[in-house]
This record gives structure tokens, C-alpha cells and sequence, in this order.
């Protein structure tokens, strides 16, 4: 893939974290994935569950603030995101699945219906909530699932992650 290439998909990851599509990425669009999560998957703000994704929100927009945010405004610009945090994560993507960890733990205890972990269609309608395109969101799913027992493993959700948002892979 080349640099221009890679660029228009991270442009296209940069849409996905801008939830209010105000053009850049803050505090607040952290926070309102957090509530569509839990509107998602009926769990209230106040149990555990919902304060621990709102918690997770907040320590991942403080990791993706603290790579990214160069001009200290407390929001990230498109430009910032492709010059800041891609450029400083492509070579380490696991830093950013490290950033993302908290989050994605508590993402991962909501779409856990059952308490027998996250099934395939729990999490494209997860990722279908964080603004990943419904077709998209079904074949990355299921490509999770990577030992095919009906169940995805947090660490192939912080690797896939990862691997989505700052991989030059398509």
C-alpha cells in the first residue's frame, strides 16, 4: 500500500473516532461512543459495566490526546491524527491497542451478553456503533473469531484493533 493509500484509509479511521462529525476528534465523541455502546447493548451509564466504558473512554481519548493532540486544544484535528498518531504508531500498532485497552476491556464486558464472551454478531454490532460500515463490520467480526468457537479472545479484539486503525494493511 502506498503513502497515499494508507493515508486515505486512516483519513477514513479519523471518520470513525469523529462520532459528532464536527471534523475532529475530542473528548465528547469518546464519551457518545461510550453511551451508543451501552444504548446498543441496554446497559445502564450508572451499573458497573457503563461506568467502567465511561472510565475507558476517558483514559482513551487521554492516550490518543496525549500522542496526537500537538497543539494541546484538547481536540485532534484530521491533520493531527494523520501526522501525530499514525506516524507514531504505525511501527508500534500495539501501542495503540495499549492506549485502547481499557476501553475496548470494558467495550468487550458490555457486548457480553451471556458472560460466555463476545460472540461474532455481538461484536459487529459493536463495531457497527463505532462507525465501521455494517459489511465491514461483519467480515471483521467473524475474522476475530480466530480459533472459530463462537467466541473472540480480548487480546485478538486489541490486536485486530490495532491492526485496523494503524496497519498500511487494507
Amino acid at each position: 500500500m502506498d503513502s497515499t493509500e494508507y493515508e486515505g484509509k486512516i483519513a477514513r479511521r479519523f471518520a470513525a473516532f469523529d462520532q459528532d462529525g464536527n471534523g475532529f476528534i475530542d473528548r465528547e465523541d469518546f464519551s457518545g461512543a461510550a453511551a451508543h455502546l451501552l444504548a446498543e447493548f441496554g446497559v445502564t451509564a450508572r451499573s458497573d459495566k457503563g461506568q467502567a466504558l465511561y472510565s475507558g473512554a476517558e483514559a482513551f481519548w487521554q492516550g490518543m490526546a496525549g500522542i496526537a493532540d500537538v497543539d494541546g486544544d484538547q481536540r485532534v484535528s484530521k491533520q493531527e491524527f494523520l501526522t501525530g498518531a499514525v506516524k507514531r504508531l504505525r511501527d508500534s500498532p500495539q501501542r495503540f491497542a495499549e492506549i485502547a485497552r481499557p476501553f475496548l476491556h470494558a467495550v468487550i464486558a458490555v457486548a457480553d451478553e451471556d458472560g460466555g464472551g463476545v460472540t461474532p454478531a455481538a461484536a459487529g454490532r459493536a463495531l457497527r456503533v463505532l462507525g465501521v460500515d455494517p459489511d465491514t463490520a461483519a467480515l471483521a467480526a467473524a475474522a476475530l473469531d480466530a480459533d472459530g468457537d463462537g467466541r473472540i479472545q480480548e487480546e485478538d479484539i486489541l490486536s485486530g484493533f490495532a491492526a485496523y486503525y494503524v496497519t498500511p494493511e487494507p
